[in-house]
């Protein structure tokens, strides 16, 4: 599936150019002459893509309609265009998380490896976004002893200490570590632990339905 990237202008000469290099490079593309025209045909959030926008439009401007995606969550990188080199533009784009700030005329050289970045890494972080929830349910598949255990576990217990910490055999809590280790699909306690390190110590606790320090 072709990555699209959406392109907000005013200008419509610069819009058929901008279309017409951009789909010679094997994007494909949407074209908006307003940031309010964008917004009312706003694209899915996951779907591969970038914004690239122009800083000066009618009506709500480029900085204004990226304010207004950040505050909403939009995950779309966003690579900003403008006829006019302005430092404190560029800076206040940069801050707000633009992946580039380009200057009209564009040249092939800097616009493509441009679009190229911001979609790179936007596909990167869909696909860690999309590990980290499937962990996730991972862990909210455990039923609440085996969450216990598996906290127990990750904090580097033995077999006999989580015994003696929740109550049951050494036997149960065998058992429990082996549907732990299934449930979560890990080879190794290692593997454990890292997804509990990536999905940072706290909010693991919290999936799991265990209060710890």
């Amino acid at each position: 599936m072709l990555s699209t990237v959406h392109v907000v202008d005013d200008d419509a000469s610069f819009q058929t150019a901008i279309r017409r290099r951009l789909e010679l490079a094997g994007y494909a593309v949407q074209v908006y002459s307003s940031a309010e025209q964008f917004l009312d045909q706003q694209p899915p959030d996951n779907q591969s893509g970038c914004l690239l926008l122009d800083v000066q439009l009618p009506g709500l401007s480029g900085l204004a309609l990226q304010s207004r995606l950040r505050e909403a969550g939009s995950k779309l990188p966003i690579v900003f265009i403008s006829g006019r080199a302005e430092i404190p533009t560029t800076v206040s784009a940069i801050k707000a998380g633009a992946e580039d700030f380009l200057i009209k005329p564009v040249a092939s050289g800097d616009l493509l490896p441009a679009i190229e970045r911001a979609i790179a890494r936007q596909d990167a972080l869909q696909k860690n976004q999309s590990e980290l929830d499937l962990q996730r349910s991972r862990v909210a598949s455990l039923t609440p002893r085996e969450r216990q255990v598996c906290d127990l576990m990750v904090r580097g217990k033995h077999n006999k200490q989580i015994a003696s910490e929740l109550g049951p055999t050494v036997r149960t809590i065998k058992a429990h570590r082996h549907r732990v280790m299934e449930k979560m699909q890990v080879e190794s306690l290692a593997e454990l632990v890292a997804i509990a390190e990536r999905l940072d110590r706290h909010s693991f606790l919290r999936a799991a339905g265990v209060s710890g320090p």
